[in-house]
């Protein structure tokens, strides 16, 4: 399997098909005289962020922290464990309501979107 081909930006979705957001990131362990091992996904907007640039990183944060949802910047971790099936999108073992990812959307709805004209509908 080809990690950055076919893991790497893909949808996430729980076992329900609810979309959970998509791997920014992949998390691997290096061993001494082993291979390397997938320990988990990343997905988040410092994450993302980090790919970009390290000083927008910087600046996401910040904007994070002034915004109020400092708590929700931090990527959230899924265990590859948990990761059902690789095809089109990413199966995860997980409902999304009861992750992290599912509170920071939420936490995003109420004090962003539902913060924009029109939004509402």
């Amino acid at each position: 399997m080809d990690l950055v081909r076919d893991v790497l930006d893909k949808q996430l979705v729980d076992r329900h098909g609810t979309k959970m957001g998509r791997v920014d990131g992949i998390v691997v362990e290096l061993r001494p005289g082993r291979p390397p091992e997938v320990i988990a996904l990343e997905t988040g907007p410092l994450t993302l962020a980090r790919r970009i640039a390290g000083r927008f990183a910087t600046w996401m944060a910040r904007l994070a922290t002034w915004a109020g949802g400092a708590q929700y910047v931090e990527p959230c971790h899924i265990p590859w464990k948990r990761v059902s099936r690789i095809e089109i999108d990413i199966g995860v073992d997980a409902d999304v309501a009861d992750t992290p990812l599912g509170k920071r959307q939420a936490w995003l709805r109420e004090h962003i979107v539902a913060r924009i004209p029109g939004s509402q509908r």
